[in-house]
């Protein structure tokens, strides 16, 4: 108890009081802790950048939406891109944070499967068909930002 006590006094910054409790004090007091505990992990899968995208890969793709994902920690959509062969790949792209988007100009809507958009960006690391969208054409021909993380590196 009081390593975690530590633990969250050192990663949230706050003042950590332990107090003797008794009994049923101490389990509340432990099962707090330990909800707090639960609620870094989610942090802690946030990654940079660097840890996944590369600054000197360029991506720029036209394609077909088919999903989107308005979630947190960052939205995300998958384009299917023919190459000259025909073959299709899926791409999964990255965007900002919602709220990033929002000030962007971005809704809920501005993505829907079928769409046709063209994906300026950074490629992954490792050559998967994953990118990180820094400007995005929507088919209206508006170009957006992505709330991309290459802009605001960490």
């Amino acid at each position: 108890m009081v390593d975690l006590m530590f633990h969250l006094q050192r990663d949230f910054g706050a003042v950590v009081i332990i107090l003797k409790l008794g009994g049923s004090m101490r389990k509340l007091a432990l099962v707090a802790g330990l909800g707090l505990v639960s609620l870094t992990v989610p942090l802690a899968a946030h990654h940079s950048f660097e840890a996944e995208y590369d600054f000197n890969k360029a991506l720029n793709i036209t394609g077909t939406v088919t999903k989107v994902e308005w979630m947190n920690p960052h939205a995300r959509f998958y384009v299917d891109v023919k190459d000259a062969n025909g073959k299709v790949t899926n791409w999964n792209l990255e965007l900002g944070p919602i709220n990033i988007l929002l000030k962007q100009g971005w809704r809920r809507d501005s993505l829907k499967p079928g769409d046709q958009v063209t994906v300026e960006g950074f490629l992954a690391k490792d050559g998967d068909a994953l990118g990180n969208a820094r400007k995005v054409t929507l088919p209206d021909g508006r170009r957006v930002f992505g709330g991309s993380s290459a802009d605001n590196p960490r």
